[in-house]
This record gives structure tokens, sequence and C-alpha cells, in this order.
């Protein structure tokens, strides 16, 4: 869990907040603002004014939704107010748009009453194309939300609702198929009476649940006839049964959904469900009952929860970005119930197909499928946006809320396949990969802030298991001067291991004794750090090593070439970027090592590279760059890149690699198509490059990352035998821990091989 400050710094460091205004259109010239604001803006303007429905093909409204709340029921804050509410809607904005690419305004009203509340975002509703209720307290967000689905013509929905009824639902669909159950004979304990569980509860008996099945929960216990002062919502589920309290109601239920409190579950109520039960225990951040106990006290009971550390996570945003982008692609003028069925359905069916590789790999699961511990996807799967989009907008035109009728299925598959590279889903896989089975990373240069800074964030987020190298007093000091928690994290300081210190000194002494060393000087510069954090990770004390912070990147490499070496078969090293763009992650090398390789060079830093960009679950396709284009120069240069690709199309024919060739045809597929159309690379876009020397490589990267056109990782050192990773000089905390995870990914893949 991360601390108060570094929740406090992320969301004030650089520009305040999460979001930002980005142009999508050219803005350098005279004329484009001429074109943008005035007098070019009047046409389109005039446009619309004839015909309003051109709104949407004049301006952004098709790909914006509002979310808007009044802070009167924030996740697990309670009612802190519109203000306070902020933070939490800039986050749901970044979901949006990293999930569906779905533009948010956030709108905060500081508005109770529910006419004033519904009055104003009918007012500002012309400029969206949907609208995303958050955080609206119960029951007063009901009405809210029917008003305005009844007097709005775009899509509204209150998330809260239907976002975690639409997953659980989904996930209460395969969790019966598998236990042999049908959802019109389960009995069904519901606890929790809240917008959340009253949706929950409506979409359950939609997909075919009966209400004399049926009991309710709230906080003063079952929710029977009998009962006064019951809203219209929670008479609906009111029972006949005579019933008080929760122990009393699981006895013999199929089913337990969880929408209230942490540990109000406990074994005895789980063990006296009927055989089989289904256990959603989906309060946050505490469930009703903890996974390990529910688990503990029933072999057969399948559990959901919450928490993303244990399966079958009941997670929101596997839903509603999904949903409002099928709605928005169709011009649906409501999110109604055929599509919110059709949403369940679509995720339901998603569970029982088989996992992509790099889903497996961002969890660390060699082979996730349908069943007990497996019954709705994950988050992070790909396949959602042209899973559950589609489904939606399919149910938007059938049940005749959509205001395009016509749609070309494949091609928008495809168009939503392409809406979001793989950019920061490959970030967030390499996390989650990380996160599943951290490896012990030493850090030779323990003694900075910045390493300590970083360490401390990957130990809190589970990413890594750090060793700190260096002079203990001095490591110390840093981390009470700064306030850091490092509990727990084992220091190593080689001045106080003399007997360590000489066993590596005989174990590199036997590796060099023919290479200028003396058993002594083996010895002595075993007490220089990268030797002494090299030697851990050769004799499996440490699984990977990170330096180069404040070193020299030569002197930084010496060592491990000296204690680790080579991978088997390889001659040299070779560094690689990874460039974090809009258009997915391309793969740079060789950036740091190599100043002028010859074609033989240039043929394993690819077939290096290649190796690194599969580890990442990614075909690498490959364009080895030069200033010339297949063969329109005979410079030496361009000579040595066409032999090098020569050898590897002939010694590795399914190698999808071609050149020499200029950037620029690189990246632009019509281009190279146009004018070099026998080139393999026309039918898929390149996503690594091979530079033909050192100075082309570090400053294409070096561009690029100051410019503000990518985010690299980095450098990957490539050949060695054993994870040894070195920082860039100077690098930021947030590049320390990229590399890290880099490093705890390596080394897992190593000992997976």
């Amino acid at each position: 869990m991360n601390n108060k400050q570094d929740a406090l710094d992320y969301h004030s460091s650089g520009r305040p907040g999460k979001i930002e205004v980005v142009p999508t259109k050219p803005y350098s010239s005279q004329r484009d603002l001429t074109l943008a604001y005035s007098p070019g803006v009047a046409e389109p303007c005039l446009e619309i004014e004839k015909n309003p429905e051109d709104v949407y093909k004049y301006t952004a409204k098709g790909n914006l939704v509002a979310v808007i709340s009044n802070g009167t029921a924030v996740l697990g804050l309670g009612n802190i107010g519109a203000s306070a509410s902020k933070p939490v809607m800039e986050g749901k904005g970044l979901l949006f748009k990293i999930f569906a690419d779905i533009d948010v305004f956030d709108i905060e009203i500081d508005q109770t009453n529910v006419d004033d509340f519904v009055k104003t975002v009918k007012a500002i509703s012309p400029t969206f194309g949907g609208i995303n209720l958050e955080d609206i307290k119960a029951p007063e967000c009901f009405e809210i939300e029917r008003r305005l689905k009844e007097e709005l013509q775009i899509p509204v929905m209150h998330d809260d609702q239907h976002g975690t009824a639409i997953i659980s639902g989904a996930a209460l669909i395969n969790a019966l198929e598998i236990v042999g159950k049908k959802i019109n004979k389960v009995n069904i304990v519901v606890n929790g009476a809240g917008a959340s569980a009253i949706s929950c509860t409506k979409l359950f008996v939609s997909l075919g649940a009966k209400i004399e099945n049926i009991v309710m929960l709230d906080s003063t216990g079952v929710i029977t006839k009998t009962r006064d002062n019951l809203d219209e919502n929670k008479k609906l589920f009111a029972t006949t049964r005579k019933l008080e309290t929760l122990e009393e109601a699981m006895k013999d239920a199929d089913v337990f959904i969880g929408l209230s409190k942490g540990n109000i579950l406990n074994k005895e109520m789980l063990q006296s469900m009927a055989s089989k039960p289904v256990v959603f225990a989906m309060a946050n951040p505490v469930p009703e009952i903890s996974y390990e106990d529910a688990i503990g006290a029933r072999h057969d009971v399948i559990v959901a929860t919450g928490r993303s550390a244990y399966p079958n996570q009941v997670n929101n945003v596997i839903g509603f970005p999904f949903i409002f982008r099928g709605a928005l692609d169709v011009r649906a003028t409501q999110i109604n119930e055929a599509m919110k069925l059709a949403a369940v359905h679509a995720i339901a069916q998603l569970a029982k197909q088989p996992v992509p590789e790099m889903v497996n790999l961002a969890y660390n699961q060699k082979n996730m499928q349908f069943g007990p511990e497996y019954i709705i996807p994950k988050p992070l799967d790909p396949r959602l946006i042209y899973t559950v989009a589609p489904a939606v907008a399919r149910a938007a035109i059938e049940s005749g809320v959509a205001q395009h009728k016509q749609m070309n299925w494949t091609g928008y598959e495809e168009e939503l396949k392409k809406r979001l590279g793989l950019d920061n889903k490959l970030i967030r896989a390499i996390v989650n990969r990380a996160k599943s089975n951290p490896q012990r990373v030493v850090f030779a240069e323990a003694d900075t802030y910045k390493i300590l800074k970083a360490v401390q964030e990957v130990k809190e987020e589970g990413i890594a298991k750090p060793i700190l190298l260096g002079n203990k007093k001095k490591i110390q000091k840093l981390i009470e001067e700064n306030k850091l928690n490092l509990d727990g994290v084992p220091i190593v300081d080689p001045r106080e291991e003399q007997d360590t210190v000489n066993n590596f000194g005989e174990m590199f002494f036997d590796k060099r004794k023919r290479r200028g060393f003396t058993l002594y000087e083996a010895k002595k510069i075993m007490r220089e750090r990268n030797y002494y954090g090299a030697m851990m990770v050769e004799t499996g004390q440490a699984d990977a090593l990170i330096s180069g912070l404040t070193r020299n990147y030569a002197d930084t490499i010496r060592p491990a070439l000296r204690v680790i070496g080579l991978q088997e078969e390889a001659t040299r090293v070779a560094g690689m970027y990874i460039m974090i763009t809009k258009r997915g992650p391309l793969f740079f090398a060789d950036t740091t090592i190599n100043v002028n390789p010859t074609a033989d060079d240039l043929v394993e830093i690819t077939l290096l590279t290649a190796k690194a960009v599969q580890q990442f679950n990614m075909k690498p396709r490959i364009a080895l760059l030069s200033f010339s284009n297949f063969g329109s120069s005979t410079d030496a240069n361009a000579t040595k890149v066409r032999d090098a690709v020569e050898k590897l199309q002939s010694k590795f024919p399914g190698m999808l690699v071609d050149g020499e060739m200029q950037a620029n045809f690189a990246l632009n597929k019509q281009l190279l198509e146009d004018n070099y159309p026998f080139s393999e690379l026309i039918h898929g876009d390149v996503n690594t490059f091979i530079f033909p020397n050192l100075d082309a490589g570090n400053i294409a990267y070096k561009l690029m990352q100051e410019m503000g056109a990518a985010e690299a990782i980095g450098p990957v050192l490539l050949g060695m035998n054993k994870p040894y990773h070195v920082l860039q000089l100077g690098s930021s905390v947030r590049e320390i821990v990229n590399m890290i995870t880099i490093a705890v990914v390596d080394a897992q893949s190593r000992k997976g091989r």
C-alpha cells in the first residue's frame, strides 16, 4: 500500500491532477489557428445550426463522456463533498481513456437536491456524448438516473449501480455453470441494500433469479414484509420468510452476494450453506470474508472478491469503458437493459475462451482456463474492448436505441483493436507479471536518494525483493533523513563481509587468473560494489542487479562482463530501449554499447533484440535502419546494413526483418508499400528498429524522449548470462522503477527457461 505522501506527491507533482486537454488538429501556423477559431470555426457552427446531428461530425462530442458526481457517496470515504471527490472523478476519466480511448471531462456539482442536480446536468448535456454518474448516495441516485435517462437522448449510466451488477452478473452465470446449478433455482443472500446491491439484485432477476428465492439484508437485518419505512427498492426484495439475521439467512443458501462491510461473514456461516456454494465478498477494501478464510472453510466454494490479489476480481473496469464505447459508437440514445445484458453475456463468454499468452504472462500464470479460479476475465485482457463494445453496440441496434443502424462488424473490431496500442497495456502487463513473483534485486548504488526512493516504491508495490548494497551507516542515515519506509530491507556492506569478500575473490580469481588478475587483486576488487553485486547474482544470492545511476556506463558494465559473462553462443552485448509511444511500444537497439558494428555484429544485435521482444510476448517486426533504401546507396555504411539483412533472411527465414531502409519508410507502412511493395514489412507495423551505429541509436531515442514523443524504458542490457541492468546516468525515480520491473521479469523468464 502506498503511503500518504506518495499518494499526495503523485497527484501534485508536475502538472497538478491526472488529466489534460490535448489538441487533435494542427495549430502551428496562422492558417491553422484561423481554421481552428475565427473565422474558420464559423463554417461548422453554421452546418450544425442547419443540422444539429452534425455536432457529432464536427466536434468531439461523440467521444466525450462526462463523469459527474456530487461527492455524497465516495467509495470508502462517504459524503466528502463535490470538491473532495474531484481526484476520484479524474481517476475515472483516466480509466475511460486508457482502457477505451474515451475522452472525459469530470464535473463536480455542489448540489444534493435531486431537482437541482438533474437540472444542472440537463443544462450541460449538449456538450457530451454520454454521462457517467458516479458516487451519488442512495436513494437519490436512483431518481437522478431515472429522470436523466427519461429526459436526455444520450447514454446515461450510474456505474456504482450497474458496473458492479454487470461484472458480478457475468461471474454468477459462470460460477453457477461450474457448480451445475440453475439461476432460477438457487437461494441467494444479498448483504447490503445500497445502490450497488439493489442494481445487482435487479440484474440477477433479469438473468432468471426468482425474487422469492432472494433474501436481502441492510444494516438492521433481513428486509422483511413486516418492516416499516422501507423505500420502493427495498420493498421489491422484502421477504415473507421468518428470518432476522445473516446467520439465519445463510443456512442452506446457494449464493452469497456481499456489498456491505468487511468481516461480517464467518466460517461457520459459510459452512452452513448448501453444497458447492458461490460467495462474492465484494466489500472494499476489506471483504465480508477473506479469501483465505473462505477457501479454508469449504473446499467446494467458488469465491470472488473486489481484490486484485486473489482470483475472480469483480472490477468495474472490466465493464464500464467498453459499455460506453459500444454505446457511443452507434450513437445510442440510452444504455438500456438489453445493452447491459449483452455486456454480461459477452464478459461471461470471454472467460470461457483460451486466454492469450499476454494475459497469462501479465499475471504470471502458465495456462489460465475457465474454472473455479477463473470465472471472469482479467482487467488487463486486451480482448475486452473488441468483445464487449461490439456486443453492446449490436444490442443497441437490435433494441432500437441506436442512431447508427448499420455496422461493418469486422471493420469495427479492427478499429477497436487499433484504438489503443499496446503501450500502457504492456507496462501494466509487465508490472503485474513482476508482482506475481517478485525476485531479489541487489542495488549497487543504495547510498543515493533516488535509488532508495525507487526501492521503497517497488517494495510497497510488491514488484521486487530489494537488497541494498553499500555503506550501511550512510544508507541508514539517508533512510532516516528522508523518512523512507524500508523496514525489513536487508543492507549488505561489503566492508563487514570479509569472509564473503574472500570467497568471492577466490571465485573471481579462478575466472580471471589468466586474464591479468592476481589473487590479491581479485580479493581487493570484490570490495567494489558492482563486482560484489555481480558476484551475488552469479552465485544465486540475488536474482538481478541494478546499477549505473551515478557511474560511467562502460565502467558499470565491465564488472558484469568479467563476473557474469555472456550468454552461451553470444559474442557481444547490446543495449535496447523500450520506447512507449502513442502507436504502441517500439524497441530500439543498439542505443548504448556498439559504436560502429559490422554486418555480423548487426546480425547478432538483431537476434538478441528479437529474443528480448519475444520475452514481452510480442512478435518482432524488424527494420534495419540506414540513410539508404534498398540499395539506393553504395556507401559502406549502407552496404553493411544490407549485408546484415541478407544474412538474417538467409539464416532465419521465419524472421520478419528487412532493410536497409530509412526511418520514415519503416514507420509509414503505406509509404513503404507504395514504393517497395516487395517488402514483407508492408503487412504489419514495424515495432523493432536496429540502428547502424551508436550515433544514430543514441540520438534517436534521446530526441524522442526529450521532445515528449515517447517514454523511454531502459537501457535493457542484452546478451548477459544473468540479469544485470545498467541505468541511464541521472535516471528519474520513475525510470528506475521501470528498469527494476524489467529486471524482475527478466529474472522470471530465465528461471522459467
